[in-house]
Parts: structure tokens; sequence; C-alpha cells
């Protein structure tokens, strides 16, 4: 691997061995107030992204076996809860993240609903620690843009998913309505890092936040990255005009 490999961190391009460090940073500086934000930052639209993904995904409700998911970046988990509520408990979640603070909002909210069949695995997502095969899903939201190494990433979701195994993704995406496009960015870049300053005392982090969101691939580099990861059936849904986007791809 070359020395001078980059990636992006915001609008500045870092070595990528330095990224995740960063990365890690922002998210121990707002994982206590990561869901709040969301929901002042989105007025509450994220929960509704949330469910659409989580309805995409339709966990079983019965079956011979517990189905199987691996949330990856979930940290506080919003999509883990949600999956075990849509299953009516039949699926079970393992919630992978690589941040330590982000995964300990994630167990004392758990524990607070009553859920013991969910794990918390503090693990890379570009090196899992599960077998070739483990899981019937991978879902990853708002996660994967702050992924070093995305390609890597996308590989690993691949080789844990069994064959017939989804892959989903929600992450914002590049916004697809004329206007909504220029005031989205208006908002993004003057709101919502006053709104990290205010609220989670924090506006470097948040700047951070929307300036990754600019820098991440729009919806059809992305699919065109799954697919090249191996994965079938490729195909997104935009969400709020392109705001966010729902990718979905299948392991044959």
């Amino acid at each position: 691997m070359s020395a001078q490999e980059k990636a992006s961190f915001g609008y500045r391009d870092v070595e990528v061995e330095a990224k995740q460090g960063m990365v890690d940073e922002v998210f121990h500086n707002v994982a206590k107030r990561y869901d709040i934000m969301n929901d002042v930052m989105s007025g509450g639209v994220h929960r509704l992204w949330k469910d659409a993904f989580v309805s995409r995904l339709a966990p079983p409700r019965k079956g011979p076996r517990p189905f199987k998911v691996i949330d990856v970046a979930g940290g506080t988990g919003d999509i883990a809860f949600r999956i075990v509520e849509r299953s009516g408990g039949h699926a079970r979640p393992t919630v992978v993240d690589i941040n330590g603070s982000m995964l300990a909002v994630g167990r004392e909210r758990a524990a607070k609903k009553g859920y013991t069949d969910i794990d918390f695995v503090e693990a890379n997502a570009e090196d899992l620690p599960f077998e070739d095969g483990s899981f019937d899903a991978y879902t990853i939201a708002f996660g994967i843009r702050n992924v070093p190494r995305i390609d890597k990433a996308l590989s690993e979701a691949f080789r844990v998913l069994r064959p017939g195994g989804r892959f989903l993704c929600l992450e914002f995406s590049a916004v697809d309505v004329p206007g909504l496009d220029k005031i989205y960015d208006l908002y993004s870049f003057n709101v919502i890092p006053k709104m990290g300053k205010l609220i989670a005392k924090d506006e470097d982090s948040y700047q951070y936040l929307v300036e990754s969101i600019k820098r991440f691939p729009n919806q059809e580099r992305f699919a065109e990255m799954i697919r090249q990861a191996g994965f079938s059936r490729v195909s997104y849904t935009n969400l709020t005009g392109g705001v966010a986007a729902i990718h979905v791809g299948v392991k044959i």
C-alpha cells in the first residue's frame, strides 16, 4: 500500500491511515448528543428515513432460525432496535461500530428498552471479525461515508453475507430537485455547524459531517461501487428528493 494513499476528511485530503482516528474523535465528541442532534438537524425526518430503510429490509417475523443481521456503524442502536421491533423479536442484530463511545450509548439504550438479544461489537468495517457467510443481511445507516476505504468495507459486507443475503445502505446523497439543492446547501453549511456549537458544544465535528456528505459519491457512482464489490441486482431509492438514498444489493 502506498504511503501516499489519501482519503477525504470533509474537504481535506488526509493520509488514509490517519482518517479513522480523526473520524473516531468526531464521534467520541458527539456520541452523547448524537441522536438529539439528528432530530434537531432533520426536524425528525431521519426517523422516517430509518423507518423506510427497515421497511425495505422487511425482516421476517418467523422462520426455522433467527434472522441474523449485522448493522455496521450502528453504535447507538437506532437501526437495530427498529429491526427487532419490525421482526417481532425474530431478528438477532449484531451492532458493529469502531467507536466505543457510540457503542456505550447503544448498550445503555438497549438495557433501558429491555433488549437482551442484541450484540454490540467494537470492530472495523474494513476488517470484520466474523466468518464468511455469517449473516442474512447487512445494514449500514449514515456510516459508510466515514469509512476510510469504502471499497474494503463493501468487500467485507459481501464476504460476511450468506448467498442470497442482502446489503442495504442508507446514506446522505445528491439532491436531484432543482432549487432544493441550493436550499439544502445553505442550510447544511450555515445552520448545522451552528446547531452543533449550540447543542453539542462542537461546531467543528458538524462542519466535518456536512463536508463529508458533499464529498460522498452520488447515487449512481455509489451503486457502481456496490456492483464492483460483487453484488447483483443493485438499485437505489431516493428519499426527500435525494437528500438521502437507500441502496440495495444481493449476494448471489
